[in-house]
């Protein structure tokens, strides 16, 4: 298919609005249904609008693999009965004082690199969750791993300024080639901008001709 490139509410940071697994699509409630049908096609998932804590924000506010959805604690047990009726998932409101579990988690079904900030028991319930092994890793000197780590089953887009043994590191974690990318011009935050699973991705609108080269390498797509 090739990588798409799109907007969000005229933002480019679509990675914001969005989360994907290999089944699923969770979209703002409200957004366009010709955009979430066309981003349901190009990634070959079923769309279901959601929203945690009443925000539209997805990206920061969730964590999800083909086992599991982790939620912030700022969702409302109806939005996570919604979800759970919607999807046929576990879905489990992470249990920390951090509240933009999307910035601290990245994970496929192979495995999950979480941010040193959490706990032992948030660290644990990550791992029954998304039902992997879980490791706590900097991303560089970073401890928002999931900003910097957009990871499915067939490769991961990582933070750019990493050394070549940071991102083998990663990369054996998820069980998955890794390779590093910004997005949107030079934008090293790759989660906000990349939208993928192991069928395909969907980039932000100002990402460049070598940007694409580069993430296609690194999702193997």
């Amino acid at each position: 298919m090739g990588l798409h490139l799109l907007d969000i509410y005229r933002s480019p940071n679509i990675g914001v609005f969005l989360k994907v697994n290999d089944e699923f699509l969770l979209v703002p409630k409200g957004l366009a249904q010709t955009k979430s049908e066309k981003l349901s096609r190009l990634l070959g998932v079923t769309a279901v609008p959601t929203s945690i804590g009443e925000s539209r924000l997805l990206g920061p506010l969730i964590s999800m693999n083909r086992n599991g959805i982790l939620v912030s604690r700022l969702a409302e047990e109806n939005e996570i009965a919604e979800l759970k009726m919607a999807t046929g998932m576990n879905v489990s409101k992470l249990d920390s004082k951090f509240t933009a579990v999307g910035n601290l988690v990245a994970a496929n079904d192979r495995g999950a690199v979480v941010s040193p900030a959490l706990d032992s028991r948030a660290v644990s319930q990550v791992k029954d969750v998304m039902g992997t092994e879980t490791t706590r890793i900097n991303v560089g000197e970073y401890y928002q791993v999931g900003s910097f780590v957009v990871a499915t089953n067939g490769g991961a887009a990582v933070y750019p300024g990493l050394e070549e043994e940071e991102v083998g590191r990663i990369g054996g974690i998820l069980g998955v080639g890794a390779y590093p990318t910004s997005v949107n011009r030079g934008v090293p935050y790759v989660a906000s901008g990349i939208v993928a699973n192991e069928k395909n991705a969907v980039v932000g609108s100002q990402t460049t001709g070598p940007e694409l080269v580069f993430i296609t390498r690194a999702l193997a797509l």
